[in-house]
């Protein structure tokens, strides 16, 4: 991945100038936790407290579709993208959809 390029979750980027919109950019990945996964995280909820089984999960899934949002935005020629977002669903138990979103842009230093 190209780290020249600026995200926000803000509508503009400040001390830069937006000379294109180029359109909404996603990334989506659908994971899932093995059996074993899921035997140790249901240990860890019986005890309370902070899951890092699950946490971890949920982490690599926000960090694969950041990444493919990413790879779409490089693709048509953005160096920003702005009002950046994650959404997530579950697509059936135990398998959830993380969706990667934003505007892709180009921008230039004010």
């Amino acid at each position: 991945m190209n780290t020249a390029l600026l995200v926000t979750t803000s509508t503009n980027l400040e001390g830069y100038k937006i000379t294109k919109q180029l359109g909404l950019v996603r990334g989506i990945t659908v994971r899932s936790r093995s059996v074993v996964g899921n035997f140790a995280g249901g240990i860890l909820a019986i005890f309370g407290g902070r899951n890092s089984i699950y946490t971890d999960l949920c982490e690599k899934a926000r960090e694969e579709a950041y990444e493919l949002m990413m790879e779409h935005a490089q693709k048509m020629g953005a160096n920003a993208v702005i009002n950046m977002r994650y959404d997530a669903n579950e697509v059936m138990p135990g398998m959830t959809e993380v969706l990667a979103y934003g505007t892709a842009v180009s921008v230039e230093k004010a």
